[in-house]
């Protein structure tokens, strides 16, 4: 299968005056190069017979334009026919057609099939470091999970008797800011950042899974200093990271019979300053990106798109550092 040729620009292009608001993702657009995003997806469309498919890196920017601004696939194509900027970002002239919302649904389904969302969170995290944005040496980890609400998580009933709720989803269960109980139905997300909010790894599962299943996985064993929540805690856990000569910073907990002693108190103290920034990425992702709730049903879905968030958080993050060293 071919892909579309858009390299070509139009008579009505050449004539658009440049505007201020034309440029507001320019920054972005230039902090990665795009070549090495594009050698990674261009096993995507291999095959000889077909329609013309659209080009890889123009869907994958598109996908990231979706993040950024929290839309929907028939939004996104909406969004793409009549904004100079999203036409500017992904490489669109004013006079090409644009993929509808089914095209965006089955190349995200491509990335979900080909497990490419890690190597491109790689890939982006590899271009932010060689620029000195994202430190690698003596890197920290602080790992954190949030529950995320199925997109279908109601408990009713369809005519036939099945239930509505996303059938890949789960229960949590977990105690709320005012000590009451809070039941969720949903998915829940793992990610590991370092120190100043940059997401290196990810995991997504079903909701009832405990926050801890995921610890491990989620570090690469050559971190400094590696920060959790108390849910985190166990002697598994310490073995593991006192083995590779890892300090740890996971958040001491009380027990029956057992309660914190004063040090303990100052060490969670001092834990709680680092930890915060998994917070604060997961605020952001939330506010920002629509991660509180799911978009589709199925885990892998959500999965793939919860992974597209990431790597639009890391390149927004990129520029943000990169203006406030500007400065």
């Amino acid at each position: 299968m071919a892909w579309k040729n858009l390299k070509q620009r139009s008579l009505a292009e050449s004539m658009l005056i440049e505007h201020d608001a034309l440029k507001e993702l320019d920054d972005v657009h230039k902090l990665i190069t795009w070549s090495r995003i594009e050698a990674l997806l261009s096993g995507i469309h291999m095959k000889t017979k077909g329609e013309k498919a659209w080009p890889p890196l123009i869907m994958f920017k598109a996908l990231l334009l979706q993040s950024w601004y929290g839309l929907s696939d028939p939004a996104l194509e909406k969004q793409l026919a009549r904004d100079l900027l999203f036409r500017r970002f992904v490489g669109l002239d004013i006079s090409e057609s644009v993929p509808d919302h089914s095209t965006f649904w089955r190349f995200r389904q491509k990335l979900e099939k080909g497990s490419l969302m890690e190597t491109l969170l790689s890939e982006v995290n590899q271009q932010l470091s060689e620029q000195g944005l994202y430190i690698k040496s003596g890197e920290v980890s602080i790992v954190d999970a949030s529950v995320i609400e199925a997109n279908q998580c109601r408990p009713n009933k369809r005519k036939d008797g099945s239930s509505t709720q996303d059938p890949d989803a789960a229960w949590n269960v977990k105690a709320g800011s005012d000590g009451k109980r809070k039941s969720t139905y949903g998915y829940k997300a793992h990610i590991n950042v370092d120190e100043d909010g940059f997401i290196k790894r990810t995991d997504y599962s079903k909701g009832s899974l405990h926050d801890s299943n995921c610890f491990t996985s989620l570090l690469s064993g050559k971190e400094s200093a590696v920060y959790a929540d108390s849910a985190y805690l166990s002697g598994a856990h310490e073995d593991w990271l006192s083995s590779r000569n890892i300090k740890s910073g996971v958040i001491k907990r009380a027990y029956r019979g057992r309660p914190l002693t004063a040090e303990d108190k100052r060490f969670n103290r001092l834990q709680a300053g680092v930890r915060c920034t998994v917070e604060r990425v997961f605020g952001v992702l939330k506010l920002h990106y629509g991660m509180a709730k799911a978009r589709y049903l199925g885990l892998s879905r959500n999965r793939t798109r919860f992974e597209l968030m990431c790597v639009a958080h890391n390149i927004k993050r990129g520029v943000s550092i990169r203006q406030a060293s500007y400065a």
